[in-house]
């Protein structure tokens, strides 16, 4: 009896982004890495940037709180609001999971949209705060 050589066998392929349908689960976890180092970034930039003007004296610090009341800083400022909301909305829902509830998957999708519906409401709830109490 003649034997056969055996057939090699294909080895599994890693998954990638394209196989991945998307899911809010996915979102959230990229949320959490996008706004984490865009409020490192955005709070080193904006305290550098504060300091600089103190030090440089009244004229460069009217300029410095020109750009903040300005619309582009208004834009800025609710950008960065929402970051941190989201993030710490996120950073809730991962404490939960690491205290080791919430990873069936009605759950994990629940909290994962409670994070970003938590996000929109309380950035929308801080900036009417701001605008009607300040009158801008």
């Amino acid at each position: 009896m003649a034997s056969r050589p055996i057939a090699p066998v294909p080895r599994p392929t890693s998954p990638h982004l394209s196989i991945w349908k998307w899911k809010v689960h996915m979102l959230v976890s990229i949320l959490h890495r996008v706004t984490g180092h865009a409020l490192a970034f955005g709070a080193v930039v904006i305290f550098a940037w504060w300091l600089a003007a103190l030090a440089s004296g009244p004229e460069y610090f009217r300029f410095f709180q020109s750009i903040v009341v300005s619309p582009f800083g208004a834009v800025v400022g609710i950008g960065l609001t929402w970051v941190m909301f989201q993030h710490m909305g996120n950073g809730l829902r991962h404490f939960i999971m690491d205290a080791g509830e919430g990873f069936d998957l009605v759950t994990s999708r629940r909290t994962a949209w409670a994070t970003m519906i938590f996000s929109v409401i309380a950035t929308v709830l801080l900036w009417g705060f701001i605008i009607l109490g300040k009158g801008l």
